[in-house]
């Protein structure tokens, strides 16, 4: 009852304020809803909101690129001003308040999102269509794009791939020698086993395969694929049919894998948050974003790059690496004058930006045509090939929200459950997701 009234309350004011406006001739608002916001000195004020803190080190990266993009930009009077909303760990917020956003009309006139939600987003009106707004030639610059239908609705900030972080010292101590196993040639699963089964023996916890990250979207963004990499999948296509996908049995060799190594010790959902990085893991599976940290922190154990390295992902039938990072797109607001808000979109989405903003933090960048020369078995190489060569994105399906649930539910569930039960409970909730979806469209 509250949000009821709370929302007629709204409207009611909207309304006042829209007679005022035409009453007084007032365009503090550009003259209608149509159009952008005008601040008292004349400036077109793009809003844009970024799913991370301002204090943190991407944060920082994006107000600087933001401060720029004022500064060129200001005698054609367009200003753009950043809202930070920082997606907490353990939590949705952040897409929560965008779906709220959508519903009261005040939704940002850019949005950071993450990649995977681009079919969901784009099937509930929340993202524009930009595909006649970006150039064929421009696309192309770009590893990857969010598309939706054959539609284009977001550019991505920075692309990324994961990897498996290993303490040398470790290794060398335990007598374990990885140096053949490379993006262009990666190790087997069986391989794979074998060294966790040796790390085990040495008396260290072979792994950190963060199972315990099941709260939000890292543990479903590292582990998907291991399901690929065992020939499996999740839904058709189309992104319509999870049953005979999610839960087929290929699918379910892919989530033994993983159940496996919670039972023969090498993993567990109690690992400390830090363990790896203080000696007591000899694996630890994450993306670029670690780099920095083993660069810059935890010197005590890591002095330089001599005593890390980071190994790919294990194939199966098939190598398979995870791929997809946050994305710019133009919202679906009010404002059906994009003009300069595409200037902000083109400006976030340069290759002076993506370079900016992938040196702050490991990533690596969107563009192919922001030029790294990494050295061949560098971290940072593997993970460019690694993304060349085997890169797969999560399920393109208008419900992912729902998948991601549904994977972190069976992960959570592998220690006690059995495979094929978690997963044709997953199967089901999922389908009647995407079917409810598709009969509201």
């Amino acid at each position: 009852m509250k949000r009821f009234l709370t929302s007629i309350i709204s409207m009611l004011l909207a309304i006042v304020m829209l007679f005022s406006m035409v009453a007084c001739g007032d365009n503090g608002d550009g003259g209608n809803n149509d159009t952008p916001t005008v601040d008292a000195e004349g400036n077109t004020i793009i809003k844009i909101m970024f799913h991370v803190d301002k204090s943190s080190t991407e944060g920082q990266a994006y107000q600087k690129r933001i401060s720029a993009f004022n500064a060129a930009y200001k005698d054609q009077k367009i200003k753009a001003q950043a809202v930070f909303k920082a997606r907490s760990a353990g939590a949705s917020g952040y897409e929560t308040e965008l779906q709220n956003n959508q519903l009261e009309g005040t939704l940002a006139d850019i949005i950071t999102f993450d990649a995977p939600n681009t079919a969901a987003y784009a099937s509930s009106g929340l993202l524009y269509d930009i595909s006649e707004l970006i150039s064929a030639e421009e696309q192309d610059k770009f590893y990857s794009l969010n598309k939706y239908n054959g539609k284009l609705y977001g550019l991505p900030i920075q692309e990324s791939s994961a990897g498996f972080f290993y303490n040398k010292k470790i290794f060398r101590d335990a007598g374990i020698d990885v140096s053949g196993y490379t993006a262009e040639n990666p190790w087997t699963m069986d391989q794979f086993k074998s060294v966790c089964a040796r790390l085990k023996q040495f008396g260290v916890t072979a792994v950190d395969m963060r199972i315990d990250a099941t709260k939000d979207e890292t543990a479903p963004y590292l582990l998907y694929p291991f399901i690929y990499a065992a020939g499996g999948s999740f839904v058709s296509d189309d992104g319509f049919t999870a049953s005979g996908y999610y839960n087929s049995s290929e699918t379910a060799k892919g989530f033994q894998f993983i159940k496996d190594l919670i039972t023969s010790g090498y993993t567990s959902y109690a690992i400390g948050a830090t363990d790896f990085f203080t000696g007591k893991v000899g694996m630890y599976l994450s993306s670029g974003w670690t780099i920095p940290d083993l660069d810059n922190k935890y010197r005590e154990y890591f002095s330089s790059r001599d005593d890390w390295g980071l190994l790919p992902y294990p194939k199966g039938v098939e190598a398979a690496s995870a791929t997809g990072s946050w994305s710019y797109a133009i919202t679906n607001n009010h404002h059906s004058d994009k003009t300069a808000t595409l200037e902000l979109l083109k400006w976030m989405t340069s290759a002076e930006s993506s370079e900016a903003i992938t040196t702050a933090t490991g990533m690596i960048p969107a563009r192919k045509d922001v030029v790294k020369e990494y050295a061949p078995g560098s971290p940072e190489y593997t993970l460019l090939k690694q993304l060349e060569l085997s890169g797969r994105e999560r399920p393109v399906t208008v419900a992912y929200p729902t998948f991601s649930t549904t994977f972190n539910q069976v992960i959570f569930g592998l220690e006690n459950g059995n495979v094929t039960d978690l997963l044709n409970s997953a199967t089901n909730t999922l389908q009647d997701a995407i079917d409810k979806i598709k009969n509201r469209g």
